[in-house]
């Protein structure tokens, strides 16, 4: 998508699909490719990418083939492997896309010209540096130096405990020791990458700062500032001052009373806490520490840290280094203008007014989305992929029994020899983008000479009209998989979608329109007894709606349906967040929310802990590639359709529909029957359901309606 249709919205999303699947936040941020478990963890990214490809177009087990040859079909290892290589710069990762083509080019256009501006710039500075030479070098050195003085360290500063509240009170306590005279408390910032917060993370937007001779804080407390009745405006690394009034103390006290919002919680954090005195000394320096409560997660996150004079955005280890590197600086700035020419200066001043007024720009654009697919992995951590040779593919190698420790000899780009019609290997400039090797195998898999492409296509169509495919297998065409029922057909369906527009409309319209599909359910016993299980299609299958269906068909009944497309996902649980791992609630969730009237395609799913609901229903395993759902019926499926809180709230709000809808009882259990079945009701039907609801009330009569055979499967 983003080679063949680049900039389009479609083109990048569409990467999505290979990057669906089991994600190891281990193997992907923290273990780097040096080290075995790395290894792996590409290897399994990449058989997951090729797995999926390859079934879901071509219908074939690639994946037997990774340790070995495959035992049942003509799939070398050498062909799995140039599958390997396909995907050999793929990562998964966050890829930032504009969602309309026009700002895309806005944005290419802007990038261009602040690129070619600081470009110049550069050359410009470039020019400047030689003509001040050897003193200019000294500066230079001299700045270095001082720069690199401030110890590198992985102490970020002190964390409170998290809460799910904001307005729960916080606070860090410095013991200076004996009472002294106090000028000034500043309190740094901290800098964290958690939810892309960066600067100022943790710092609350309210909070009150008091000195006293107390520890208990019980007596004698003097408040310094009076900040406390508005929100404070995230400081993001700026230093947070507040003056002393000469006050003597020995404690020192900073309280958050309105928390820092995190995601879905509430925190309190800072860096560095500096209380000054008249001449300038920090009192603070190395001083303890105490708190109301905190998390102590050494290096990065301690009590100590608050008084141990590092934090984000330092220059210098001291007040005479900040000053000796202003100095420093100001010098070097000097001595290059001191080598520029009248005309250079003003070419210089005309480049930074470019570069600035495009930044502005660039800042008023859209803003970009994110979608979590395929791409060059460049973030940070141990792990950064091929980010860092541009996207250069990584080498693969045969791997021996499959072992990463065991590779073989080096394999190319290519794909499956059994498609005799196609080349297996691909030939590839070797200066080609990462991009060519996917485009490759898209056109592989999507010549019109390559019959499994084809085939699979049509088979998965059929089997959601059907129930069963003309390959019952649909992942599976291969030696193990069920032979087709009726291979002309399939045949003549492949042959006639390829070579027609490969339109699914118009598939879709042959397969309904076909007396196949028009038959009735009804039983027939002379076929029953010569093909019980319906395999040469002389009924139509008798079909259970899927669990997503009968959820929106409840919802749609009830008149409580939000259509609206787009946007973002709904949680139909709730998150509790116990002292580990979160726990994913849906029996606390309330089912009356708006947010969760959306259709089921927008549904949050958890992959390791299913809506119960939606899994008695048979709705698909989340966590694995399902080919065909099951479509069963237990007792569990009753009581879910009986006893759900979501069936209880849609079936008052049906009985509410139907209570606007008819005046008397009668016709509202008519038209009740009507919308959910989709056909008139009877005179006994009407009679039951009367009785029904004048003994137990209309929303329990609207709730059998739901528990209807005839609501759940399709005659």
């Amino acid at each position: 998508g983003d080679a063949l249709y680049p900039q389009t919205r479609d083109g990048i999303e569409a990467l999505g699909f290979i990057a669906a699947g089991p994600w190891d936040f281990i193997g992907h941020e923290e273990v780097p490719e040096s080290k075995i478990d790395g290894k792996i963890a590409r290897h399994l990214d990449r058989d997951d990418m090729l797995v999926n490809t390859l079934q879901t177009f071509n219908s074939l087990t690639v994946q037997c083939a990774q340790c070995h040859n495959h035992k049942f079909d003509p799939i070398s290892q050498e062909d799995y492997y140039s599958l390997h290589a396909i995907f050999a710069a793929v990562d998964r990762t966050d890829r930032r896309y504009d969602l309309t083509p026009e700002t895309g080019n806005q944005r290419r256009i802007l990038l261009a010209e602040k690129n070619l501006a600081e470009d110049q710039l550069k050359q410009l500075r470039s020019a400047w540096v030689q003509r001040a030479g050897e003193k200019l070098s000294d500066l230079q050195r001299q700045i270095t130096q001082l720069e690199k003085s401030k110890p590198k360290t992985e102490r970020v500063g002190s964390h409170s405990q998290i809460e799910p509240t904001q307005g729960v009170e916080k606070w860090f306590q410095i013991d200076l020791k004996q009472k002294s005279n106090i000028s000034k408390i500043v309190l740094r910032p901290c800098h964290d990458d958690f939810n892309q917060i960066g600067d100022g993370f943790g710092f609350p937007l309210r909070l009150k700062i008091e000195v006293a001779d107390d520890p208990e804080f019980r007596t004698g407390i003097v408040r310094l500032d009076e900040s406390e009745a508005i929100d404070i405006p995230n400081p993001k690394l700026k230093p947070f001052e507040i003056s002393g009034k000469q006050t003597q103390a020995r404690f020192v006290r900073i309280t958050a009373t309105k928390l820092a919002p995190r995601q879905g919680d509430f925190i309190f954090a800072l860096a560095e806490v500096e209380v000054m005195s008249p001449s300038q000394l920090n009192l603070a320096m190395g001083a303890s520490v105490t708190g109301k409560d905190s998390i102590e997660a050494n290096p990065r996150w301690s009590l100590t840290n608050l008084t141990d004079g590092y934090y984000p955005g330092q220059t210098g280890s001291t007040l005479q280094e900040k000053e000796s590197l202003d100095l420093l600086k100001q010098q070097e700035q000097g001595l290059l203008q001191s080598s520029a020419t009248q005309s250079e200066k003003d070419a210089f001043q005309t480049l930074t007014r470019s570069v600035i007024t495009r930044s502005n720009q660039l800042e008023l654009l859209p803003p970009m989305g994110v979608v979590y697919a395929a791409g060059i992995h460049t973030g940070k951590g141990s792990f950064t992929g091929t980010g860092a040779q541009g996207g250069k593919p990584r080498v693969i190698k045969l791997l021996k029994r499959g072992n990463v420790e065991n590779p073989g000899r080096e394999v190319d780009p290519g794909s499956l020899s059994l498609v005799t019609a196609l080349p297996a290997r691909f030939e590839i400039d070797s200066t080609h983008d990462e991009s060519a090797r996917r485009v490759a195998l898209a056109r592989w898999l999507s010549n019109p000479k390559n019959p499994l492409t084809w085939r699979s296509i049509v088979n998965r169509v059929w089997q959601e009209h059907f129930g069963r495919g003309l390959v019952d297998t649909a992942n599976d065409f291969g030696h193990m998989g069920a032979s087709p029922s009726h291979p002309a057909l399939l045949e003549w369906l492949a042959a006639e979608f390829r070579d027609s527009g490969q339109s699914l409309r118009a598939l879709h319209r042959m397969i309904v329109t076909s007396h196949a599909y028009r038959q009735s359910s009804a039983n027939n016993l002379e076929a029953a007894r010569k093909d019980e299980g319906n395999l040469w299609i002389w009924r139509m299958n008798r079909r259970k709606l899927q669990a997503e269906v009968i959820r929106d068909s409840v919802l749609a009944i009830a008149d409580r349906l939000d259509l609206r497309m787009g946007g973002p996902s709904f949680q139909d649980f709730v998150i509790d967040k116990p002292e580990h791992s979160p726990h994913f609630e849906y029996g606390w969730f309330d089912p009356e929310k708006n947010l969760s009237q959306q259709r089921s395609i927008y549904r949050f799913i958890v992959r390791s802990h299913p809506q119960p609901f939606m899994t008695v229903l048979d709705c698909a395993d989340p966590s694995m590639q399902v080919a065909k759902r099951n479509e069963s019926v237990s007792p569990l499926q009753a009581l879910a359709l009986m006893n759900n809180s979501l069936m209880l709230v849609m079936s008052r709000h049906f009985a509410e529909r139907l209570t606007y809808e008819s005046a008397d009882l009668k016709g509202q259990l008519a038209r009740g029957l009507f919308l959910a079945l989709g056909r008139v009701a009877t005179e006994t039907e009407l009679k039951e359901l009367t009785g029904l609801a004048r003994e137990h009330g209309l929303a329990n009569a609207t709730r059998v309606l739901f528990n209807l055979n005839e609501f759940t499967f399709v005659d």
